[in-house]
């Protein structure tokens, strides 16, 4: 039997921490929504002791929103884990992610504190979430860059004290996926209790390896992977949850794993985050970009129009996307363009696809790509030329 993957999104929360992308409560409950239908398995809807108006909408998507394990964000501190209590409160199942970072260099220059202050934060913390929930989620922040011995003592300590999730964040997007692949085998391995908790990998992408590093995680030993709608996120973001869903969908036989997600509303989601945070997904972007399932060059049109599997890994419909696109350019070959002109119900002879053909490149040198009002101007020219050489 494929094992499932539990997808924890967090968008609302750490994709709403980027720069440019905050969201009112209204914005929130309907990007809630979408996710709830998109399926997924933890809503991180935000960080409530932020602000009142955090912690109101994170108490607003508890009420509101079915389906979802409905998550809120605390540091290792009294007030943060009461405040998400009190705003989660009302979801069918709720989740407390309490968080303290664990490395050297944050304990020392950040926190200011020593080792044994971070344990007893965790001792404290973790089992102060308890009283409220039987779902608490660990984080140990920088968790890749800490010293291996002291994170598993970390570990060992936050599933004694009732964490059923041990969450490692990649937190500077600073591993390699053999790295962290290895990372999660050894903690995995050495933590005696590891077996009662389910560990989940949370990376960003500083160097363009978070969806690498999280399936990298999987193999490691992580059930639950932390992503994103369009990857957003801190600095250069998080993993992509659409690009790790179509991982799953498209590579099975490499990444044998399963999600819940809807994928035909992946278009969707990534659309309504973009209208919400007025932030255009780059036209590059896997899965949902604007060229995802765009084709200019000539030699790809060509393949494609024969077999689209040719160029083409998945379905635009797969991910909800309502057709591929032959984009005419100056790479653009004759039987684009003789299949756009058809789609515009217009039939040439050789002749004038040869004429239209030429006229089309000359001017996509000037502007880049041709839209339908350009190709008919140029059909009609070509057309009346032909007409005027005749008389």
């Amino acid at each position: 039997m494929t094992d499932k993957l539990i997808i924890f999104d967090t968008t609302l929360r750490d994709g709403e921490q980027a720069p440019g992308f905050s969201m009112n409560t209204a914005e929130k409950l309907r990007l809630a929504r979408q996710l709830q239908s998109l399926g997924v398995d933890v809503l991180e809807a935000g960080f409530p002791i932020a602000s009142a108006d955090d912690a109101e909408a994170v108490r607003l998507i508890a009420t509101e929103i079915k389906g979802p394990v409905i998550a809120g964000l605390a540091r290792c501190d009294r007030a943060d884990i009461i405040c998400v209590a009190e705003s989660v409160k009302p979801a069918e199942r709720s989740r407390i992610h309490t968080f303290i970072a664990t490395s050297d260099l944050h304990l020392e220059r950040k926190l200011r504190i020593s080792r044994d202050d971070c344990l007893q934060a965790v001792i404290d913390n973790v089992s102060l979430a308890r009283t409220f929930t039987d779902d608490v989620e660990f984080s140990a922040e920088d968790a890749t860059r800490t010293d291996p011995d002291f994170l598993c003592r970390v570990v060992e300590t936050a599933i004694a004290q009732g964490a059923t999730t041990v969450n490692l964040p990649d937190t500077v997007g600073y591993c390699t996926p053999d790295e962290i692949e290895e990372f999660f085998v050894n903690i995995i391995e050495r933590v005696p209790n590891s077996d009662q908790a389910v560990f989940s990998t949370h990376c960003h992408d500083d160097l363009g390896l978070a969806v690498a590093n999280s399936l990298a995680s999987v193999r490691g030993g992580c059930r639950q992977i932390e992503c994103t709608i369009n990857g957003v996120g801190e600095r250069a973001g998080n993993a992509s949850l659409e690009e790790l869903v179509m991982v799953t969908q498209v590579r099975g036989d490499r990444v044998p794993y399963t999600t819940g997600i809807d994928a035909t509303g992946l278009f969707a989601a990534s659309q309504l985050l973009s209208e919400l945070t007025h932030e255009p997904v780059q036209a590059n972007k896997a899965i949902v970009g604007r060229n995802a399932f765009a084709h200019e060059a000539g030699i790809h049109q060509d393949g494609f129009i024969k077999d689209r599997r040719t160029y083409e890994i998945m379905r635009p419909a797969d991910v909800g996307v309502a057709q591929s696109t032959l984009v005419l350019g100056k790479h653009s070959g004759r039987h684009a363009l003789k299949q756009r002109c058809a789609a515009l119900g217009v039939e040439l002879s050789r002749l004038e696809l040869d004429r239209v053909y030429r006229a089309m490149i000359e001017l996509a040198d000037r502007q880049k790509t041709i839209e339908d009002s350009d190709l008919s101007a140029i059909i009609a020219d070509v057309r009346a030329s032909a007409s005027v050489g005749a008389a």
